[in-house]
């Protein structure tokens, strides 16, 4: 036993000194080990600092009070709740209690629910439109007093102090930022004289991106509200809380007394120790409102395959990396190996220096990387915070899973060094000691294996997302797929080789290099090709999954286009609000729109009060799909309702407009048409002959567009029968299909809907802008709005936003790092391996830029070998999910056929999008970049050295 320990500690003393002596390759087989362990280290820190305790979260939302009391909306009816406060019930569930909003209605006296002797502190919120630099921005306003102990924690202070003063405020740094304000301005809102001071910046630690105004109780939201009901206007739409503090702590029983005055309660004491299910009357009377409804068994067990998978995957990738750098140092040290050998050493000695020199790099990897990612973590610790939105709870460490992280270093830093240590210990003692590499035999076992495991992964792969809808079966086989592709990466080297013929000399000379030396190039293209074949699926799935989003997303208008719509007092103020938008925005053409009214008064849309009516597009029964009516499930089978879902009478969407009138119909002209992107030259000349022009071919009946004329809406209409009333009937023309008209069911000129004594009232404009209205000049309109007393629905068209295109090009990023590092090491070996030929080409007077010129071929032949391989790679576990969540939703579709569940519409697409714009930039713009930077960091010289004595 002793002898086994000593010959490991010389062999680890051994490689110490020679890691030590070759410090260039032990620091970049050391960058290569804790760079991985750097960032998981760091993302280890990152999530438990960011998971709050049960304490800290509750500081948050109760301060330093022990209750947060509020009403259940319920009319003051005993109700059952939870014991967090999220779940609540009526007691009586055939009570019929309405539910108070917005401060609406009698509400309950919450602070006479609070127990005798207890201290509360009221916090109101509410919101409205606030002056800012820039015009007018919509505010979350609050009253609280945040100085009073009790709601310590719950406001962080930035800078300044909480208000003393009723005239005082203080606000978000987000509201200062996006407002254009600072430390010291004067804010006001809308409708109320009174300017308040901002006395200091805050921050909400759970919502860092909130814009919030705090004021003291009373001293904002009150005033506010009086002067918009003065105003004619909705109120601000205050809801109140109370915090509690009282003896002893909040208990349970004290929860279940308030419950009984209709009072919900979120008690710390309660929630840090919560009852039996048994004491809570809620859970018994619904037992499956406390059920865990979080992954089961066989979700959890896939989310630990693909996670084991994912860490497998980057270990064997950094030990092809590091696999490399051993074999060349081993090569390096052959000397100093053959001489242990020669003084009575044996294989297993040979490769225990070898294997220690992987310890030994693994070791201080660990603890490189470790320290590192604490201290990236509290680098990026405010800017991680701002970008989720949220503070941290603080810098948690967990010191078992940072020493699992380790552990994972050095068994990697052992796995790279197997090899290398076989290979060493085989060779012949005279071959070590006169420096002759010997000859090197290709592994006829590895392709043969390799080409089994993609025969089988991609089998795996197709069967799961074609045959099942297993969303592991595609990730497993597509790892198989890839380990085998790994495999057969000398075999590939070995055939690129063929191209060489085609090449000028320098970049064959490279390319024949790296295929002679299949042992260290075919570990760095493996590695290139893992790190872009991950790349390549991530992205390909991201801008598929962005498609899909993309044509899901229902535009109400083309992009820029700017809708307003007023209907109270028949759009009195609609000429001045027009004039105000072609004021503030870049308009270069409008549209404007009526609407349709009917009965003996002039009433807004969607109210039934007596005297107003409404007119209706009528379906006509013959184009109405029979599945939309009562007991479909029952008048047709499963096989027929199949069939029906591709009729097309069932194949309706519905779409919203920016403008939307209760007839469904505007009243406009052609240059409606035109503000929508409508090219349509016989819709144009129906308009100009007098007819509609309709957009839902559902409702047309031998060319005309029925209306059914309701005169008073609000009489109530028995179930199963149309409303009474006269029908008109116009000529219509009906678009072509596949025209978009964001939302427009039709379009009706003024004279037609006079000559059919139909009353119209001015309601909109459609805007064109020559761009995009800014955040500026939106809160610049506000203002302008503010001023005139309207109060318009504006709609602003941005278009579908999507945050993919940064998580592509960060894909493109990382990426394009990796294959840079991986073919800089492959280089950077490749020149220390081949040396001894550097050096002969120098000694028979080469020039010296050949030198710099083959590194950056050596580097460039890696990098398009390895991107290539895992470009091609990356696409299949990338489709093979898309296709088995197609299958996922083809399921539940056509399962929701089958019960007779209506409004399903056309069956799911889900598209399919090679990203080849990241594809070009991976094959293209990377291999170039890595030439090219190993070319200029590569010296054009190099200094002859002796032969070594024999």
């Amino acid at each position: 036993m002793n002898g086994w320990l000593n010959s490991w500690r010389a062999a680890v003393r051994i490689a110490r000194r020679d890691a030590w002596r070759f410090k260039g390759r032990s620091i970049l087989v050391l960058a290569m080990i804790a760079l991985p362990i750097l960032g998981v280290s760091a993302a280890d820190i990152t999530i438990r600092s960011s998971q709050l305790t049960a304490e800290q979260s509750l500081t948050r939302d109760l301060g330093a009070a022990d209750a947060q009391l509020s009403d259940a909306g319920y009319d003051g009816l005993p109700i059952y709740q939870s014991p967090d406060g999220k779940n609540k019930s009526l007691v009586n569930e055939n009570a019929s209690g309405q539910v108070m909003q917005d401060g609406n209605g009698p509400g309950v006296d919450v602070p006479a629910a609070v127990p005798a002797g207890a201290k509360t502190l009221k916090d109101s919120v509410g919101t409205g439109k606030v002056h800012t630099k820039y015009g007018l921005l919509d505010v979350d306003i609050r009253e609280l007093k945040a100085s009073d102990p009790m709601a310590a924690g719950i406001m962080e202070l930035d800078r300044g102090h909480f208000p003393d003063a009723p005239d005082e405020v203080i606000a978000t740094n987000a509201f200062l930022k996006t407002s254009g304000l600072h430390v010291g301005s004067s804010v006001s809102a809308r409708d109320l004289a009174t300017k308040y001071k901002i006395v200091g910046a805050y921050d909400l630690p759970g919502e860092l991106k909130a814009t919030q105004i705090n004021a003291l109780p009373g001293a904002f939201l009150t005033p506010l509200a009086k002067a918009l009901k003065a105003a004619g206007r909705d109120g601000p739409g205050i809801t109140s809380k109370y915090l509690v503090a009282v003896d002893g702590g909040f208990t349970w029983n004290m929860v279940k007394a308030v419950n009984a005055k209709s009072v919900v309660a979120h008690s710390r004491a309660v929630s840090l120790d919560p009852p039996a299910d048994s004491e809570v009357p809620l859970f018994v009377k619904y037992p499956d409102w406390n059920r865990n409804y979080g992954g089961s068994t066989a979700e959890k067990a896939a989310l630990l395959a693909v996670g084991a998978t994912i860490v497998g995957l980057a270990m064997l990738e950094i030990c092809l990396l590091a696999g490399p750098a051993f074999a060349v140092g081993a090569r390096r040290s052959r000397r100093q190996l053959g001489l242990v050998g020669a003084n009575g050493g044996d294989r297993r000695h040979i490769r225990a220096i070898v294997l220690s020199g992987g310890l030994v790099i693994g070791v201080v990897a660990a603890v490189v990387g470790t320290v590192l990612g604490l201290a990236l973590t509290f680098a990026l610790r405010e800017p991680l915070e701002q970008y989720t939105g949220a503070r941290f709870g603080g810098i948690s460490v967990h010191p078992l899973e940072l020493l699992g992280i380790g552990l994972l270093a050095i068994l990697t830093g052992l796995l790279a060094a197997i090899v290398p240590a076989v290979v060493a210990s085989r060779q012949s003692v005279l071959a070590a000691l006169t420096g002759r590499r010997g000859i090197r035999h290709a592994n006829r076992v590895l392709p043969v294996l390799g080409l089994a495991a993609v025969c089988l992964g991609v089998g795996i792969a197709v069967f799961g997302s074609m045959k099942t809808d297993n969303v592991l079966a595609v990730g497993g086989g597509s790892a198989i797929a890839e380990l085998g592709i790994v495999a057969l990466t000398p075999t590939l080297v070995g055939l690129f080789g063929r191209l060489g013929g085609w090449l000028p000399l320098s970049p064959r000379l490279a390319l024949r290099d790296a295929v002679r030396n299949r042992g260290r190039t075919a570990p760095a293209v493996a590695a290139v090709l893992a790190a872009v074949a991950g790349t390549v699926a991530v992205a390909t799935y991201t801008a598929s999954s962005d498609l899909e989003s993309r044509n899901g997303y229902q535009a109400q208008a083309p992009y820029g286009v700017v809708a307003v719509s007023i209907e109270r007092e028949q759009g009195r103020d609609l000429d001045a609000v027009r004039a105000a938008v072609e004021k503030r925005f870049p308009v270069s053409s409008r549209a404007d729109v009526s609407r349709v009214v009917v009965g003996k008064k002039t009433c807004s849309m969607y109210r039934s009060n007596p005297g107003c009516g409404r007119a209706e597009m009528v379906l006509p029964k013959a184009n109405a799909c029979p599945t939309d009516g009562p007991d479909a499930d029952r008048k047709f089978s499963v096989a027929e309702r199949r069939k029906l879902a591709k009729d097309w009478r069932c194949d309706r969407t519905y779409h919203s407009s920016a403008i939307t009138t209760d007839s469904d119909v505007l009243i406009g002209d052609a240059g409606l048409l035109h503000a929508l992107g409508i090219k349509d030259p016989g819709a144009e000349q129906a308009l100009a002959a007098g007819h509609t022009v309709l957009f839902d071919k559902h409702y047309v009946e031998k060319n005309r567009l029925t209306f059914r004329i309701i005169e008073d809406s609000s009489k109530p209409v028995p179930e199963g029968q149309d409303p009474v009333g006269p029908l008109k009937s116009f000529p219509t023309y009906v678009a072509q299909d596949g025209t978009e008209s964001y939302g427009v069911r039709a379009v009706m000129t003024p004279a037609t809907a006079k000559a059919a004594g139909l009353q119209t009232v001015p309601f909109g404009s459609y805007f064109v802008n020559e761009n995009a209205p800014s955040s500026k000049e939106q809160q610049a309109l506000d203002d302008d709005l503010a001023k005139l007393g309207a109060d318009p629905n504006l709609y602003v068209e941005e278009g579908y936003v999507s945050d993919n295109n940064i998580i592509l090009l960060a894909l493109t990023v990382f990426a394009g790092l990796v294959t840079i590092g991986a073919a800089g090491i492959a280089t950077g070996l490749a020149q220390a391996d081949a040396e001894p030929d550097l050096k002969t080409l120098a000694a028979i007077g080469a020039d010296p830029r050949v030198r710099r010129t083959l590194s950056g071929f050596q580097c460039g032949v890696v990098a398009v070998m390895g991107v290539v391989l895992g470009s091609a790679a990356g696409v299949l576990p990338a489709i093979g999910l898309r296709k088995a969540e197609e299958r996922q939703q083809l399921k539940f579709y056509q399962e929701a056929l089958d019960r007779g569940w209506g409004g399903m519409g056309a069956a799911p697409h889900i598209p399919i999008v090679i990203p080849w714009s990241t594809l070009a930039a991976l094959i293209v713009a990377v291999p170039l970049g890595a030439a090219l930077l190993a070319a200029l960091v590569t010296r054009s010289r190099t200094s002859l050295s002796r032969r070594e004595a024999s």
